[in-house]
This record gives structure tokens, C-alpha cells and sequence, in this order.
């Protein structure tokens, strides 16, 4: 199976795209700073989900990938939350954002409590 088929990689993958269009009317003072971190942060999810399933010939290297998405996942989601305190985002936005946030949390830690169902040999 090719990553880009993990429903994590796509939902990730998606709500760093969704995520990039709206950072686009964040103020210009933002663009090294917030605008910068929320993009990176957001983008770096699924290429970590990306790197976790080519790794996962070795176990721990899968495991700690995802554990890097999963930080990254939550990184963003701070960044979204001074974004709707900077009023840079509105209110329904920012919960979609963070609903779908979850939702990919939730993907990533069903896949670091499954591996042998990602194709992670565990001895």
C-alpha cells in the first residue's frame, strides 16, 4: 500500500491544504511568525505520518514518527487557538480545524496501537 492511501495521511494532508488557503488573510506582520509556524506545523503531519509508514520495517522508528505527527498535530492546534484569539480565524473555522484535528489525532494513535496492521513487524 502506498502511504498517500492512510485515511491519517489524507485527513492530514487535507487540514494542512484547508489550513494554508486561510493563513492567506492572516495580517502581513504574521508572516514569519504565526502564519510561518501554524503552515509548517500543519504540513510537517502528514510527511511524518509519510516517513512512519516507509519505516516501518523497523518498529520503534515507525512508532516514534508518529509520535512526532501526533506532536506536530497538537502544535498546530495551539497555533489555531491564537489564531481564533487573534481573531485572525472565526469561531467556526477554528472548531472544524480542530474537530478535524482530533480526528487525525485519533488515526495516528490507532496506528502507533496497531502497527501489525500497518505492516510493522513486531518481535
Amino acid at each position: 500500500m502506498d502511504f498517500k492511501k492512510l485515511l491519517a495521511y489524507q485527513k492530514s494532508f487535507d487540514l494542512a491544504m484547508n489550513i494554508f488557503e486561510i493563513s492567506k488573510t492572516f495580517p502581513k506582520e504574521e508572516t514569519y511568525s504565526l502564519t510561518d509556524q501554524i503552515r509548517r506545523s500543519s504540513r510537517s503531519v502528514s510527511a511524518n505520518i509519510a516517513e512512519a509508514y516507509r519505516k516501518r520495517r523497523y518498529p520503534k522508528h515507525f512508532t516514534s514518527k508518529l509520535t512526532d505527527a501526533d506532536g506536530e498535530n497538537s502544535e498546530t492546534n495551539t497555533w489555531l487557538d491564537s489564531s481564533l484569539a487573534c481573531n485572525y480565524v472565526d469561531k467556526e473555522a477554528h472548531s472544524k480545524f480542530v474537530k478535524e484535528g482530533e480526528e487525525i489525532g485519533k488515526l495516528i494513535n490507532f496506528m502507533i496501537n496497531n502497527p501489525g496492521k500497518f505492516g510493522v513487524h513486531c518481535d
